[in-house]
């Protein structure tokens, strides 16, 4: 009884896992790349190709070989990132979502494990 409720948690929680991919990786090759899906008014997190420190970004257009962004919500001081520098985008707001369901359910899964122990 123990081992398949242990295998049942353990399924779920590699569920939750698997679904937490949030990130959208681009290619060497520029013209490849589908910039469409970001949106305008989001912040991303923006990982550089050369290794330099991830920017954040609240989104605003494309223009040319370019994103342009704001640093924040709050802050306007103007952020230009080359899209031949970009590597990965990832949307910040699915990313905390994610982890909040993840949480949710390893607290969700160690329950069912406790009661099933304390059941035999």
């Amino acid at each position: 009884m123990k081992a398949s409720v242990l295998l049942k948690s353990s399924l779920l929680t590699s569920l939750f896992v698997i679904s937490s991919c949030a990130t959208t990786k681009y290619s060497e090759d520029i013209s490849k790349n589908n910039y469409s899906n970001l949106e305008a008014g989001k912040m991303y997190v923006v990982k550089m190709k050369d290794g330099s420190k991830n920017q954040k970004m609240l989104f605003r257009n494309v223009d040319g070989d370019n994103l342009i962004g704001t640093a924040g919500k709050k802050d306007s001081t103007e952020v230009i990132i080359p899209k031949s520098n970009v590597a990965s985008v990832r949307d910040s707001r699915k990313a905390r979502i994610t982890a909040g369901a993840v949480v949710i359910g390893a607290a969700g899964v160690a329950a069912l494990v406790l009661s099933s122990s304390r059941a035999d």
